[in-house]
């Protein structure tokens, strides 16, 4: 207690004690079901940071010339500096899982780095916000996001507590991310920003990547050990299989012979051949896939489009738009909270229904806010297609973790990362390019999602509007053989 007691001195001391009440709590909460033994602890902190470098730069950004530049003339500048950037993810971001299958060493490099060219990009930024300079470094900021989203899902099946499964291990650290990172360090930045200025939550933002940087290499080093992995592969060669019994069912030389030959067959006319493992994607993952993928480019779509039309609108909307934007902000929030909160208690026995299900509420929810194009129905639209997202994605979650093995699941969640985070792309890159009429945006997108939808039913069917991914594949498929072959100079 202080010597001499005023309100001051009291309510400063209670605003220490609640703040250590609720750092412990926060501890306690990242540590439980042996997370701090497996290392998902160090985790959930280099993750949290991630949420916080995209918040910070969403609240810096809100003042520049990224949202300013809602006219048809400057947008279209806008516009050819996003596809300029986006283009390389859009070529590499397919190249990205693969690879990842082939690093044994440099995981936790990889995602230090992500932070790293973040620091370097959110100091440029500081330095230029007045400047189109600003256009390319800021969407390197959310490729480098996505960048970290798809090397953090490879790295999670190898920090599973004993007591804890991949869908209740993902969703916490959404909800840590969503809470601690876009919660809490966006209010942070908020004051940063009315304080200092853009360029002081663009500083804010590169400490934040720093110490993400720093969280990375704290995530401990088992996460490298890759031996006795088998890589995931869209394809698949062979007939219906029954479901593994064991990890050594789903071993070398176990099921899917047709599968195999056929690989030989197609493969194996060298001289030197050499053979590896490939475990196909299920039925369930598939239909996952496609659906979450679907609903994905919805999401991307409102978090760029929303403010450009906010900003576009301002003069004719005035307060009460600003208010329904950032109850949409508030909206898509809460729908992520609420749909992975939901998703870790429910009992997802049939998963690719459930996808089903929410891909058709994304659709809906997108055609309503075309038919009406006012900001409150936007509103919902957020609301719906958040928790249709994160419900989909625990169910992807969850079909990983029941039909795959467990040397396959850090090779199946870098390659659906990499498509998920692809299709984001793709949506915000719908938002930059769209007019900001309402009715055009939002009719345009859900013609799109009409389309995901019908392919996810075809899917789900055996069918498909692509031939490669044609027939009712297994749920549990067993690895097939693929044979590499190496040609050697005659003689």
């Amino acid at each position: 207690m202080p010597r001499k007691i005023t309100v001051t001195r009291v309510a400063a001391m209670r605003s220490r004690q609640l703040t250590a009440q609720g750092i412990a709590t926060v501890r306690r909460a990242a540590n439980a079901d042996g997370a701090d033994k497996s290392g998902l602890t160090a985790l959930i902190w280099a993750y949290m940071a991630n949420f916080a470098c995209d918040a910070a730069l969403t609240v810096a950004l809100a003042n520049t010339l990224f949202f300013s530049a809602a006219t048809g003339e400057s947008k279209s500048k806008v516009a050819l500096y996003l596809l300029v950037t986006l283009a390389p993810f859009a070529v590499i971001a397919p190249l990205i899982g693969p690879a990842l299958d082939r690093i044994q060493r440099g995981r936790r490099i990889a995602l230090a780095s992500s932070y790293g060219v973040r620091v370097v990009l959110a100091i440029i930024l500081a330095l230029n916000f007045d400047s189109w300079v600003l256009y390319p470094a800021a969407l390197g900021m959310l490729v480098m996001s996505k960048s970290f989203s798809v090397l953090k899902s490879a790295v999670t099946p190898r920090l599973l507590p004993p007591d804890m499964d991949l869908v209740r291990v993902n969703s916490r650290l959404q909800i840590f991310g969503l809470v601690g990172g876009t919660t809490v360090a966006g209010g942070i930045a908020g004051i940063v920003a009315f304080a200092a200025g853009s360029s002081g939550a663009l500083w804010l933002t590169a400490v934040f990547a720093l110490g993400g940087a720093y969280l990375s290499m704290r995530i401990p080093s088992w996460v490298e050990v890759t031996e006795g992995e088998i890589a995931t592969t869209f394809s698949y060669h062979g007939t219906p299989a029954p479901a593994p019994t064991s990890d050594a069912d789903t071993g070398p030389g176990s099921g899917a012979r047709d599968g195999s030959t056929k690989r030989r067959r197609r493969f194996g006319r060298g001289r030197n051949a050499t053979s590896t493992l490939r475990q196909p994607l299920g039925h369930n993952i598939l239909t996952g896939l496609w659906g979450t993928g679907t609903i994905k480019v919805l999401i991307g779509f409102l978090f760029l489009y929303i403010p450009f039309v906010a900003k576009a609108h301002a003069d004719e909307e005035g307060l009460l738009g600003l208010i329904l934007t950032g109850l949409i902000a508030v909206a898509a929030g809460a729908g992520n909270v609420a749909g992975n909160a939901a998703g870790a208690r429910l009992k997802l026995r049939k998963p690719a229904t459930v996808v089903l299900w929410c891909t058709a509420a994304a659709f809906i929810a997108a055609a309503f806010a075309a038919g009406t194009h006012v900001l409150a129905t936007v509103a919902l639209a957020a609301l719906l297609g958040n928790i249709a997202s994160a419900l989909a994605k625990v169910s992807l979650d969850a079909a990983i973790q029941h039909d795959l093995p467990d040397r396959s699941r850090a090779s199946a969640f870098g390659r659906s990362e990499t498509i998920l985070q692809l299709s984001w792309v793709l949506g915000g890159a719908l938002g930059v390019l769209l007019p900001t009429d309402y009715w055009i945006g939002f009719t345009v997108i859900s013609c799109i999602l009409a389309v995901g939808l019908v392919q996810t039913v075809l899917i789900a069917q055996g069918r498909s509007v692509i031939p490669a991914f044609r027939g009712r594949r297994p749920d549990t498929v067993a690895p097939e053989t693929a044979e590499v072959t190496r040609s050697t100079p005659a003689g």
